[in-house]
């Protein structure tokens, strides 16, 4: 057994040293990754499938005519100006569906799966501005491959937990699988989703502005869904809080005024 451990942690670094490091295919940033975009777009779609076809079954999919049209025509927009981003997400099978749901949430998996919950319809009640600013976060996750690489963390966590946990175990430490898993959690993962949440504010204004959505209402949005969530804590959150999330969207604003401006215009 006493031979046991000390292969584990020796094929876990190699494991983790070989996966190295990848680039954000928008931003540049240096991200972790031992899933490739490739794998995470055909379990995202197996995964959204899954989802939608239980959802149609329990009735939960919207068939309101004037809800879809508005929520698609603003994702059509929006995910143009994605495929200007990244050429080769034309070739994504990107959907949309409305979900009746009284969550607060939207999300868009790998390869362009997304979703909008009717809770966030109408507890927000974003005006066209605002719920193109979600949809345009949504869509910034995607073309930053976020979901790849909070899968290659989680990976990383599960194997790195069962590791500490095996080592503490052989020196007789009083530290417990679930305690390493927390240590993963708050070491690696929090930091991770915390800078792909700041991405994709960044990414997903510039999108709704090229889109000719009033970049504005990302900071009114997200006074909105403080007011309806009741506010957060950042600290063990990985969401930034809603008043760091509104200075940061704020500031953006003077530079996205000339891409809104552009958008907007005819042609």
């Amino acid at each position: 057994m006493r031979r046991t451990v000390p292969s584990i942690v020796l094929a876990t670094l190699v494991l983790l040293t070989v996966a190295g490091c990848a680039t954000n295919p928008v931003t540049g940033r240096s991200q972790f990754m031992i899933v490739s975009e490739e794998s995470a777009i055909q379990q995202s779609g197996q995964a959204y499938s899954s989802l939608i076809g239980q959802y149609r079954r329990q009735g939960r999919v919207s068939d309101d005519p004037a809800l879809n049209a508005r929520v698609r025509g603003i994702t059509q927009r929006v995910v143009a100006q994605a495929v200007r981003y990244r050429p080769e997400t034309a070739r994504w099978q990107w959907q949309m569906q409305v979900v009746e749901d009284p969550q607060i949430n939207a999300f868009c998996m790998a390869g362009g799966k997304m979703a909008v919950y009717t809770g966030l319809i109408e507890k927000v009640r974003p005006t066209d501005d605002e719920l193109a600013q979600v949809i345009g976060h949504e869509v910034a996750h995607a073309l930053s491959n976020h979901t790849a690489e909070k899968m290659s963390v989680a990976q990383a966590s599960q194997l790195g937990a069962a590791v500490l946990g095996a080592v503490a175990q052989s020196r007789g430490l009083p530290i417990g699988y679930g305690e390493t898993q927390l240590l993963a959690s708050v070491g690696v993962q929090l930091p991770n989703s915390r800078a792909a949440e700041s991405e994709a504010d960044r990414i997903g204004i510039e999108l709704a502005a090229r889109a000719g959505y009033d970049p504005n209402a990302a900071v009114t949005l997200w006074q909105k869904m403080s007011a309806a969530s009741g506010g957060s804590v950042e600290f063990l959150s990985t969401h930034p809080a809603p008043a760091t999330r509104i200075a940061e969207l704020r500031a953006l604003v003077p530079q996205m005024m000339p891409l809104y401006l552009a958008g907007r215009r005819p042609g």
